[in-house]
Parts: structure tokens; sequence; C-alpha cells
């Protein structure tokens, strides 16, 4: 059974880590699991654009990347979001490898709809060498970028990246750590969801947002050989569980 963790991280998360995920990271590291996080920094990236007079859009939570937002997003990801949680992990005595300084790409992907979203991609495949040498070394930390064959960056929503990753790495759990507790209806969060009773909120728009992406990259992933998903704002708590079992209820 696969020893790899994948925890994605919001850009909102990354300034509000507690004492709890890193003792959590800690505990898992003493169980021999590998840890691979995926980190965004969209409320980053959109405060910087709006500096820049960028135009701020995203569809289905998916941000809309001209090729100037994307040289934001690289750098907020690359020069300021992942540095800092790198010497978070580290501050508190966790080994940690940031991941895209090194040259080497991490994902590779291709355009998603270049006509709707511009510069933004799906992962389509992973370096996994590179990836699996990192993790036996430490905790790994990358951003959701994703390089074409023709050697081009692109934006890849995180939760997507995240998902992708996961199910490329075989790991067997993922966890989708957001700024609310779980998935939110009626202001409480829903203990488990399964796939038909996602699509129905979808459809009656109770989900949307950041959300929508989230759910459907849990799920895809779930498809394809990760056995549970957690979205939660805490390692330690139980937010919305998503499993195997449920894709078929």
């Amino acid at each position: 059974m696969s020893q790899i963790i994948v925890v994605k991280i919001g850009g909102n998360a990354t300034n509000n880590l507690t004492e709890e995920f890193f003792e959590q990271l800690r505990i898992w590291r003493q169980m021999g699991k590998q840890i691979l996080i995926v980190h965004g920094g969209g409320p980053q990236i959109s405060e910087w654009s709006t500096q820049l007079n960028l135009l701020v859009k995203k569809i289905n939570g998916i941000r809309v990347t001209s090729p100037q937002t994307l040289k934001i997003t690289q750098a907020v990801l690359l020069g300021l979001v992942q540095p800092t949680l790198c010497r978070q992990l580290s501050a508190h005595g966790l080994p940690v490898v940031g991941m895209n300084a090194t040259g080497q790409p991490v994902a590779f992907g291709e355009y998603l709809d270049q006509s709707i979203y511009g510069e933004v991609g799906k992962v389509t495949a992973i370096n996994q060498d590179y990836i699996k040498e990192a993790l036996a070394n430490g905790i790994g930390v990358c951003a959701p970028m994703a390089v074409t064959e023709a050697g081009n960056y692109l934006n890849v929503n995180g939760d997507v990246a995240a998902a992708g990753i996961a199910r490329l790495l075989g790991a067997e759990k993922l966890y989708l750590v957001t700024d609310v507790p779980g998935v939110m209806v009626n202001r409480h969060v829903i203990d488990h969801l399964s796939l038909k009773k996602a699509n129905q909120l979808f459809e009656a728009e109770v989900i949307k947002s950041g959300m929508q992406p989230k759910i459907k990259a849990a799920f895809e992933a779930l498809k394809h050989g990760v056995k549970e998903v957690e979205i939660t704002n805490q390692l330690q708590h139980s937010g919305t569980n998503l499993s195997v079992e449920q894709l078929a209820i």
C-alpha cells in the first residue's frame, strides 16, 4: 500500500497554519509516511494583479490567466509563498525540499482551454523519479504549475494539480486544506459527500465558486486510484470525507 500523503494548502491557509498542522506532519513522518504539499496562492496573486491593474477573473473557480498574469503567478508562488512555507516547516524542525527551486519540472501538462482560460493547464504526467527522490529526503513542497512539451509554463488550479499529482503518484490519501471546515450546506458541514449528491448541489448552485473545482478534482482522484479525500481546514479534524465507495452512491 502507498505511504504517500498529498496535502494541498490554499493561499489563505498558508498564512494561518497552526502548531497542530506541523505536529500532524511530524506524526506522519514518524509513521513512515511520505508527504507532498501542493500550495496555492490565490489571494496573493489577486492582490498583486490588482496592484498592477491586471484583470482578476475566475470562471467556476478557475483563474483566467493572461501571459502577464502568468508572470505574476510564477513570481508570487515561487518567490513568495513557497519560500515562506519552506521556512515555516524548517523552523518547526521538519526536513523540507522546495521542489520548484531546483529547475526540474514537477508536473507536465497541456492547456485546459486556451480560448477560455488562457495560460491555464491540467496535469497529464509527473516527474516520478524526481518527486520520489525529493520525498525520500523530506517533505516536498511544490507549486501548482505544469510544463508543456514545448517548455511553456501553465497555471494549474491548486486543487486540480494536487488531485492530479496524487493520482499519478498513487497516493493513499489527499487532503484539501482550505479556509472552511468542509463542504458547507445551510451553514453546516457535510460529513460525507457522494458523487450524485455533489452533482445535485452543483445543479442547484448550492456549491459554487472555488469549492466546485475542489470537489470535482477530489472525485477525479478517487476515480483513478486515490482511496480517500478529506476537505477540511485542519488535518486533525474530519471535515467532508470523500471515498471510493461514494462514487457509486
